[in-house]
């Protein structure tokens, strides 16, 4: 799920995309996290990360392997960013562990289930990010050395160490914010701050969520009567609890389809891959 992204790394992505092929020939859903090959597993004793050192941020060059302007992965294109400055996200978090420890990431380094790193779709090859566990506060920093994940609705899959010591190996999964980290910059824990909605119309919910929220996003249009039809299309298929909100982007009403607040990421899960197998496209998990 990782360096599926050019023909230097040929092999790596012909063994991806044939676990892909696989699960999906056995009926498994392409969405929620280890859906798409058998569930990956960490070491076979337990081990204590707590006192293993975050990856420190230095200048590094930016590497010709796994940073292609663009890559297609399962249909899929992605843009790789020219720069991480400024780059804050927040969503769901898995980790890569036994199954790959050994093997090359994107950018020909060896992978380590063991050191502070992660994989990302989009971010340079190398970068760093601090993340932070949004339901306890934990925060380390990872450098990025390698591209995943390609399933499910998951930002970043990060390495096996960093997500015990953000607290959520054995979950497999973790509501997690992403900021990026220059060298000699300080990190903070304090978390991005929600859009804030501003006064709806009659058909449109009024109540802000509340912080570190799940919501699965429909879509998101300039036109309020275009939000509210996909949200009757919804209720047409008995999702009944989609609701149109009304924010302020750039100085612009934004009209978002989204369903929850969700109980659970798998959950949000199970109700992505039922919108998806009525034909409506696959929903974004997102955080507020």
């Amino acid at each position: 799920m990782r360096s599926l992204i050019s023909r230097v790394h040929r092999t790596r992505s012909i063994t991806r995309v044939t676990l892909v092929t696989l699960a999906t020939l056995a009926g498994l859903l392409l969405l929620g996290g280890c859906s798409l090959a058998p569930r990956d597993s960490g070491p076979s004793q337990p081990r204590d990360f707590s006192h293993l050192p975050d990856a420190v941020p230095r200048h590094e060059q930016r590497t010709r392997a796994g940073n292609p302007p663009t890559y297609v992965v399962l249909g899929k294109r992605y843009h790789v960013m020219q720069q991480s400055t400024g780059y804050v996200e927040r969503g769901v978090a898995s980790w890569y562990g036994k199954k790959f420890h050994g093997r090359k990431t994107s950018n020909g380094e060896t992978y380590n289930m063991y050191a502070m790193t992660a994989a990302h779709k989009t971010l340079p090859i190398p970068s760093y990010l601090q993340v932070t566990n949004l339901d306890n506060g934990k925060s380390v920093v990872v450098r990025v050395n390698d591209r995943g994940p390609f399933h499910g609705n998951r930002i970043i899959d990060l390495s096996y160490a960093a997500a015990s010591k953000l607290g959520f190996a054995q979950n497999g999964t973790g509501k997690v914010e992403l900021r990026a980290i220059e060298p000699g910059q300080p990190t903070t824990i304090t978390s991005a701050t929600a859009d804030v909605d501003t006064t709806p119309p009659t058909t449109i919910a009024s109540t802000a969520p509340a912080a570190n929220q799940l919501f699965l996003q429909l879509g998101s249009f300039i036109s309020a009567d275009n939000a509210e039809s996909l949200r009757a299309q919804l209720a047409l298929n008995n999702v009944t609890r989609a609701a149109v909100q009304q924010t302020e982007v750039d100085r612009k009403h934004i009209y978002r389809v989204r369903i929850g607040p969700i109980v659970s990421i798998e959950e949000a899960d199970s109700l992505a891959s039922r919108i998806n197998e009525l034909g409506m496209g696959v929903p974004s998990i997102v955080i507020d």
